[in-house]
C-alpha cells in the first residue's frame, strides 16, 4: 500500500513539473497565468518590495493614488483637492487653507496629469504635479512626506487639461486651458467667441531647492481648445508643445463643429526666448485674482495668500516664440521622444499617426516655410515638418510613451488595444487588446529623457467583465504589461480609483530611503503645540477654548476638561507624541461637523469643535494604536452658557 502511494505521488509531481514549467505560454492547447508563470511575475512575496512606484491620477476623486508594480496593491490615496476624512485633510485647521480660491473654499477637483520632478530630463523623485482640471489649478506632493504641500490657482483659464507637465531641470511646470474664455472675463454674447475669446498657456517656476511655485507668465494664444502638452528634451529643451483641437472656434456641438477642419495644430512655445523677454521686463501686469496655498512644515499649517497680477504674453511680442504645426486631425495626445527630435501628435479622428520632427521644424522655421497665419502667429508647410506617419495602426490613437530603446507604444480607444511601433521605420511591431477602452498608457520614465522600460499599464475607462459585478457604478480598470521583450505580455489586472487618466512611474530605489518616517518634536515650531504632558493647558480667549493637548500610547492629556459653555467654539490642539514609524493617532470628537484627525508622530493638528448641547461628550482615538487603544478616550463637560463653572482640566486625578 505504501508503495502505491509512493508511485501515486511522482506521478502527480511529474505531471506538476511537465505542466507549471512551460513558459511557452500553452499547455495541453491551453493557455494561461498556470502555463506561463505569469503569476510569479507579479508576485511581491510577503515582506518584500515592489521594484516601482505608480501614481495614478484620481480623476474625479480629486486625489492621488499611490500604488506598487508589479503588484498592483494600493498603498495610499493621497489627499489633494478633495476633502479626505481618512486623515482630515481639508477638516483639520491646519489643511483648510490649501483647499482656498479666488472663488472661495472648494473641497473637489477634477485631477487628470501627474509628473514628476526631473533633474537633466532624469526623473529625480523630489515632487510630483498634478493639475485641477474644473477650477484650474496646480498642486505638488513631496515626495518625501507624500502629503500635499502647495497648490497655485491658475487665473484666466479654465478646463486646466493640458496641465501639469515639467520642463526637463523642473525649470516649469505648464497650465494650458481647456477652454477658452474672455481674458479678462467680461460679459458678453457666447456667439460671439471667435476672435474674441482667449486660451492662456501659463508658464509656473519652480523653485529648484524648495519646489515653490510662481507664475512667472501667460501666453494668451488664439481662442482654440488646448488639449495636451508635452516638453522638448534634449536638442528640443527650451520648447513646449501643445495640441490644439476646435481651430474652427466653434462654441456649440463641439462634436460636429469642432471635427470639420482636416488639420489642426501642436501649438510650439520657444519659451527660453519668453523667459529672456520677461526677464528684461518684458510683458504686461494684468489684473486677476488667485491663491497661493502653501504648507509650512516646521508649523505644520497651510496658509493662503491672494494674488491680484499675472504676467501676460501677446505672441506678437516675441516673434519667433510661437508657431504653429497643422496635425491631423483634432489630435488628442502630444509626445516627445527621449531624444527630443520627434513630436507625436495622436489625431483623434485621424486614420494616421503622424510624427513631426523637431530639426525639420527648426529648418522650415530659419527658411520661413510658412503656410500662413493664424492671427499673426506662423504655419509651417505640414510637409516640412513632418518626420513620418505610422500608417493606419488602429482606431481612435491617444497617447503614446517611449521604452528608450527606439520603440513607441500607442493607446488606441475605440479598437481597445496597445501598438507597438519602431520611432524612425514607423513600423508597427507589436500590438496586445486592452480591456476596455484605454485611455492613456505609462511606461515609467517614459516621458523622460531615460524611460526604464521593463513595464508598461493601461488605464482603461470601461470595466465591465473583469471583476466581480458591484452594481452599475465600477472601478476602473489597469493593466500591466511586460514590455521587456520583443512582444507585449498582460501580466496583471487590477482596480483603480476614481477615473485615472494619466499616471506617472519610477523605481522605488530613487524614492524609498528618503521616505519621512516620522516628524522630530524638535523640529515642531507649530504654535499651539504642547511637546510634553508638562506644556498642555486648556485657554479660554471669549468664547473661543483652546485645548492644548498630547497623546501617545495610549492616552491624551488632558483627558478630562470641564467648565466649557454652549456657544463656546473648541480648539483641540494635539500633538502626537510618538517618535516612531508608523504610529499615528486619531482624534475624533461626538458631534463634530467636520472628520476625525490622523496625527502623524511629531506632528500638531487642530479640530473646531462647537459646544453645542449641555452634556458630557467623550472623545477618543480613531486609529488602532495599541493594545489599551479602547482605553484611550476622554470626557469634555459642557455646561449652560450662564454657567459659573471655571475652566479645569486633568489627568490622572480624580
Amino acid at each position: 500500500m505504501k508503495n502505491i502511494f509512493k508511485s501515486t505521488l511522482a506521478l502527480v509531481a511529474l505531471f506538476a513539473a511537465f505542466t507549471s514549467c512551460n513558459n511557452s505560454g500553452k499547455s495541453g492547447g491551453k493557455s494561461g497565468a498556470l502555463a506561463s508563470n505569469i503569476a510569479e511575475k507579479v508576485y511581491v512575496a510577503p515582506g518584500e518590495h515592489d521594484s516601482h512606484y505608480a501614481f495614478l491620477s484620481g480623476g474625479y476623486s480629486g486625489n492621488l493614488t499611490v500604488y506598487g508594480l508589479p503588484s498592483g496593491r494600493m498603498f495610499k490615496e493621497i489627499p489633494v483637492f478633495s476633502q479626505f476624512p481618512t486623515n482630515g485633510y481639508g477638516y483639520s485647521e491646519e489643511s483648510k487653507p490649501m483647499l482656498e480660491t479666488s472663488y472661495g473654499f472648494i473641497p473637489w477637483d477634477d485631477s487628470h496629469h501627474p509628473d514628476i520632478s526631473q533633474t537633466n530630463g532624469e526623473l529625480d523623485g523630489r515632487w510630483i504635479f498634478i493639475n485641477g482640471n474644473n477650477t484650474p489649478r496646480i498642486a505638488r506632493i513631496g515626495l518625501r512626506s507624500f502629503e500635499t504641500e502647495e497648490i497655485i490657482e491658475i487665473p484666466n483659464s479654465a478646463g486646466n487639461h493640458s496641465s501639469s507637465f515639467i520642463t526637463e531641470n523642473t525649470e516649469y511646470v505648464v497650465a494650458g486651458t481647456r477652454f477658452s474664455v474672455p481674458v479678462p472675463q467680461r460679459d458678453m454674447a457666447i456667439k460671439d467667441y471667435k476672435g474674441n475669446f482667449k486660451g492662456a498657456l501659463t508658464f509656473i517656476s519652480v523653485d529648484p531647492e524648495h519646489g515653490h511655485m510662481d507664475i512667472k507668465f501667460q501666453v494668451l494664444m488664439p481662442g482654440f481648445n488646448y488639449d495636451l502638452s508635452h516638453p522638448g528634451r534634449g536638442k528640443s529643451h527650451g520648447w513646449f508643445f501643445f495640441t490644439t483641437y476646435n481651430t474652427e472656434e466653434a462654441n456649440s456641438l463641439l462634436e460636429v463643429n469642432a471635427s470639420q477642419n482636416d488639420k489642426d495644430f501642436i501649438a510650439t512655445i520657444n519659451w527660453k526666448k519668453i523667459e529672456e523677454y520677461v526677464n528684461n521686463g518684458g510683458g504686461t501686469m494684468m489684473p486677476a485674482k488667485y491663491t497661493h496655498n502653501l504648507l509650512d512644515e516646521a508649523t505644520h499649517t497651510t496658509t493662503s495668500t491672494m494674488k491680484k497680477e499675472v504676467r501676460v504674453i501677446n505672441p506678437s511680442e516675441v516673434p519667433g516664440a510661437v508657431y504653429l504645426l497643422p496635425t491631423p486631425k483634432s489630435p488628442h495626445g502630444c509626445d516627445v521622444d527621449p531624444s527630443g527630435e520627434y513630436i507625436v501628435g495622436n489625431g483623434k479622428l485621424s486614420a494616421n499617426l503622424t510624427v513631426h520632427s523637431f530639426t525639420k521644424m527648426l529648418d522650415a522655421i530659419e527658411n520661413e516655410k510658412f503656410a500662413g497665419d493664424a492671427y499673426g502667429i506662423p504655419i509651417l508647410n505640414f510637409e516640412d515638418v513632418l518626420a513620418g506617419s505610422v500608417v493606419q495602426p488602429g482606431l481612435g490613437p491617444l497617447h503614446t510613451e517611449f521604452d528608450g530603446e527606439g520603440n513607441a507604444y500607442t493607446t488606441f480607444f475605440i479598437s481597445s488595444e496597445v501598438v507597438k511601433w519602431k520611432l524612425g521605420t514607423w513600423e508597427v511591431i507589436d500590438r496586445k487588446p486592452t480591456y476596455y477602452s484605454v485611455g492613456h498608457l505609462t511606461i515609467p520614465g517614459g516621458n523622460s529623457r531615460k524611460p526604464f522600460g521593463k513595464y508598461m499599464f493601461a488605464m482603461n475607462k470601461i470595466t465591465k467583465d473583469r471583476y466581480l459585478p458591484v452594481g452599475p457604478e465600477m472601478e476602473h480598470s489597469a493593466q500591466l504589461y511586460d514590455i521587456s521583450g520583443d512582444k507585449m505580455e498582460l501580466l496583471l489586472d487590477f482596480p483603480t480609483h476614481g477615473e485615472p487618466h494619466y499616471a506617472a512611474a519610477i523605481p522605488a530605489e530613487i524614492i524609498k530611503e528618503n521616505s519621512l518616517k516620522f516628524y522630530k518634536l524638535a523640529d515642531n515650531k507649530h504654535p499651539r503645540k504642547a511637546t510634553n504632558e508638562s506644556e498642555t493647558k486648556v485657554v479660554r480667549d471669549g468664547k473661543n477654548v483652546h485645548v492644548y493637548m498630547t497623546m501617545i500610547r495610549s492616552h491624551f492629556t488632558p483627558d478630562n476638561i470641564e467648565g466649557v459653555k454652549v456657544g463656546d467654539k473648541v480648539f483641540f490642539h494635539i500633538t502626537n507624541l510618538e517618535q516612531d514609524f508608523d504610529v499615528p493617532h486619531g482624534f475624533a470628537m461626538i458631534g463634530a461637523n467636520n472628520a476625525d484627525l490622523l496625527i502623524a508622530p511629531g506632528q500638531t493638528r487642530t479640530l473646531a469643535w462647537e459646544a453645542k448641547q449641555v452634556g458630557v461628550w467623550p472623545f477618543y482615538c480613531t486609529d488602532f494604536c495599541s493594545a489599551l487603544h479602547q482605553e484611550m478616550q476622554g470626557y469634555i463637560r459642557v455646561s449652560p452658557a450662564d454657567s459659573d463653572i471655571e475652566l479645569s482640566w486633568s489627568f490622572g486625578e480624580d
